[in-house]
C-alpha cells in the first residue's frame, strides 16, 4: 500500500468507529473469535512466514507467538464480560443520596505499531484489546518481516470486520503518514529511539500513547541455586528468537567463583539445544537482516568470547556467544544488544550488582537466579524494573494476568489480560442524582457560620469512616 493510502485507510476505519460498529458486544466476541479461527486456520502458513524472516522453527513459532496470543484471546473471551460491567463506586455523604459508577467505552480509532522480532504475538496481541474495548484499529506491520506482514494483510480482513480495520504495509514514509493522522491511542514495539518519534508525533494530537520499548535487561545470579539448571534457562531466554527479543537476559552479574562456573554450564547447555555446530541446527534462528549481523561483529571486535564469537554476516548467522569478565564500559555494555551475545560482568555481591543496576537507566526485566530470601528481598525493594522474575527469564510474558510493560527509558503503560482491555478503554465516570428533595443545600451560597458547622462535621464523620475501613 503506498503512502497516500495510508491516511485514507485511517480516515476510512475512523468513519466506521463513529457509526457505531464497533461498539455491541457481539461485534467483539465476533472479531476475537475471527481472530482466534485465523491463528488455528493458517498455522502452517505463519509458521512458514516466521521462519522467511526470522529463521524460527515451527514449534518456537507456536510457542512464542501463534499460542501466545491465542491465549490472550482465550482469556479475553472468558473474562470480557464482567470487565465490560460498569463498576460502582461510593457517594461521599454531601452528596448522597445519588449513585456513582465507572463505565468502560471505547477510545475511538487505534494505531498499532507492530515490530519485526515477534511479528505474529506483538503485533495481534495488542489487537486483542484493542477489539475487545470496542475500538476501530489500524495496523502496520514491520517491514523488516516481509513475508509475515504480506500473511497478515492478506489474512486478517479475511477474518475480521474490515470495515474497521486496515493493514497498512510499507516502510518509513507509511509510518510517517499515518502518525500525521489523528488517533485516539497509539501502541508501539519497538526501539527506544523510535519510540521518541512516535511520541513527538502523538503529542501533536494529544494523544496517549503505549511504548513497549527495551534496554539492557539483566540477570544477577548466585551459588544458592542449582546452577546447572539455572543455565539451561538462562541459555533458553537469551536464545530465543536467536537473542532478538526484548525481554532476553541482556548481560549477567555473579561473582568471578559463580561465573567461572556457570560458563562450562552454559556450554553444556547449548550444545544440549543446538548439537556441536549450531549453525546447522534447524531449531535455532537467524538475525533479521544482515545490517543487524554486522552490528553483532562489530560489538565483538576485540572481545574474548569463551563460547562462540563466529559471525556470518551474509548467512545472517551469529553463534551463541558468552563473554566471560566484560569490561563493565564495553561497547556490549553501552547498548541493548538484542542479539545472541550474552556478556557476564564480574560483581561483588549482591549489593554491588545492584549498584550496577541502579546506575542505569530502569530495564524492561530484570532476573534473579537466587534461592536466598534476603537477595530476593533486596531486588524487589531496591530495584525498579518492568518486570521481575525469579529463576526463570521471560516466562511473565506469557501470564495473561501479569501487566506486560516498561518502565522509564523502558517503556509506557502495560498490557495483556485486562490490562489490554484498560489500556484501549477509557473509564468514564458517571453519577446520578435525583431531582427530588434537594439535599445540596450544603453547597449553595450564602456560607453561613452554621454550615460550616455542619461541614465540619461531615468531614470528621467521613474521616472515621475511612479509619475503621
Amino acid at each position: 500500500m503506498n503512502t497516500p493510502d495510508a491516511a485514507a485507510e485511517a480516515r476510512r476505519v475512523r468513519s466506521a468507529f463513529a457509526s457505531g460498529l464497533t461498539k455491541p458486544y457481539a461485534w467483539r466476541v465476533e472479531q476475537l473469535r475471527g481472530l482466534r479461527r485465523m491463528l488455528i486456520d493458517n498455522q502452517d502458513v505463519l509458521e512458514r512466514a516466521l521462519h522467511s524472516d526470522l529463521g524460527k522453527h515451527p514449534t518456537e513459532a507456536q510457542v512464542s507467538e501463534i499460542g501466545i496470543v491465542v491465549g490472550e484471546v482465550d482469556y479475553t473471551l472468558r473474562h470480557l464480560r464482567g470487565w465490560l460491567r460498569p463498576r460502582r463506586v461510593s457517594i461521599p455523604l454531601v452528596l448522597a443520596p445519588a449513585s456513582a459508577r465507572t463505565v468502560f467505552e471505547p477510545l475511538g480509532t487505534v494505531l498499532i505499531l507492530g515490530p519485526w522480532n515477534y511479528p505474529v504475538q506483538l503485533m495481534l496481541a495488542p489487537l486483542v484489546g484493542a477489539l475487545a474495548a470496542g475500538n476501530a484499529v489500524v495496523l502496520k506491520p514491520s517491514e523488516l518481516a516481509p513475508a509475515t506482514s504480506a500473511a497478515l494483510a492478506a489474512l486478517l480482513p479475511v477474518y475480521l470486520d474490515e470495515r474497521a480495520l486496515a493493514v497498512v504495509e510499507g516502510g518509513a514514509d507509511a509510518a510517517t503518514a499515518l502518525l500525521s493522522e489523528r488517533f485516539d491511542h497509539i501502541f508501539f514495539t519497538g526501539s527506544t529511539r523510535v519510540g521518541r518519534i512516535v511520541a513527538k508525533a502523538a503529542a501533536e494530537h494529544l494523544t496517549p500513547v503505549t511504548l513497549e520499548l527495551g534496554g539492557k535487561s539483566p540477570a544477577f545470579i548466585d551459588d544458592s541455586v542449582d546452577l546447572a539448571t539455572a543455565a539451561r534457562r538462562l541459555a533458553w531466554g537469551k536464545l530465543l528468537n536467536a537473542g532478538q527479543t526484548c525481554v532476553a537476559p541482556d548481560y549477567v552479574l555473579a561473582t568471578r567463583a559463580t561465573a567461572d562456573a556457570l560458563v562450562p554450564l552454559l556450554r553444556e547447555a547449548l550444545a544440549e539445544f543446538y548439537g556441536d555446530d549450531p549453525a546447522r541446527s534447524p531449531d535455532y534462528g537467524r538475525m533479521v537482516t544482515t545490517d543487524h549481523t554486522a552490528r553483532m561483529r562489530d560489538l565483538l571486535a576485540g572481545e574474548n568470547a569463551a563460547i562462540g564469537g563466529e559471525v556470518s554476516v551474509d548467512d545472517r548467522y551469529v553463534a551463541p556467544t558468552v563473554v566471560n569478565g566484560i569490561d563493565r564500559d564495553a561497547p556490549l555494555m553501552r547498548e541493548e544488544i538484542f542479539g545472541p551475545v550474552l556478556p557476564i560482568v564480574h560483581v561483588s555481591d549482591a549489593a554491588d550488582a545492584v549498584s550496577f543496576i541502579t546506575a542505569r537507566e530502569k530495564p524492561l526485566s530484570l532476573y534473579v537466579f537466587s534461592d536466598d530470601d534476603a537477595v530476593r528481598r533486596l531486588f524487589t525493594r531496591d530495584t525498579s524494573s518492568g518486570g521481575l522474575g525469579f529463576n526463570v527469564p521471560a516466562a511473565h510474558l506469557g501470564v495473561p494476568g501479569l501487566p506486560f510493560g516498561g518502565v522509564g527509558a523502558s517503556g509506557m503503560g502495560a498490557y495483556h489480560g485486562e490490562r489490554s482491555f484498560t489500556t484501549f478503554s477509557h473509564a468514564k465516570a458517571v453519577l446520578s442524582k435525583s431531582l427530588g428533595p434537594d439535599t445540596m443545600a450544603l453547597l449553595y451560597p450564602p456560607f453561613t457560620a452554621a454550615k460550616n458547622a455542619i461541614a465540619r462535621r461531615i468531614i470528621a464523620r467521613t474521616g472515621r469512616q475511612a479509619g475503621d475501613a
